[in-house]
């Protein structure tokens, strides 16, 4: 697998890259011993190859899952939102409207009947109410919402598949 990385040198993925990619994706408090074991190798080359494929970009960075039931925080919505005019000043003004926002967990640019979806995640439909009326309603380039809520969740993975 050739993959081209932002500073257009070319670097090559072999298995080995691959499996710590994997692994890691499965569990970033992986020791190296445990890394190295997985990956069939000794320490010192899976350390050179685990801290390259930070440094290529490859690893973004570390991130710790939390349980959002016990947070009480499980009213997951996602939100397709209209722009009021699509141009590029309409979109900036958007986007650095939604960045910030905690509550927006996820937001995509998208094709189709709507510009931007957004994941919103809060503890119940009365806060998400106050949130459209109070946030998403006083960004002035949202001409309009669409609101879906998640009933349930089937599956959840922050994994990018490899392979």
């Amino acid at each position: 697998m050739l993959i081209k990385s932002e500073n257009t040198s070319a670097y090559q993925l072999d298995l080995v890259d691959i499996t710590i990619l994997q692994e890691l994706q499965k569990n970033a408090r992986l020791t190296l011993k445990e890394l190295s074991q997985k990956a069939n190798l000794s320490t010192t080359p899976v350390y050179e190859r685990w801290r390259r494929l930070e440094q290529l970009g490859y690893i973004k960075h570390y991130v710790t899952v939390l349980d959002a039931e016990k947070l009480h925080q499980t009213f997951t919505v996602y939100c397709m939102v209209k722009l009021q005019r699509l141009d590029h000043a309409t979109a900036v003004n958007f986007v650095n409207s939604v960045v910030n926002l905690p509550e927006v967990t996820e937001c995509y640019n998208i094709s189709g009947d709507y510009d931007y979806m957004l994941k919103i995640m809060v503890s119940n439909m009365k806060t998400y109410r106050e949130f459209v009326l109070n946030v998403l309603g006083h960004i002035e380039a949202i001409g309009s919402v669409t609101s879906y809520f998640v009933m349930d969740e089937i599956k959840q993975s922050f994994e990018v598949p490899l392979m």
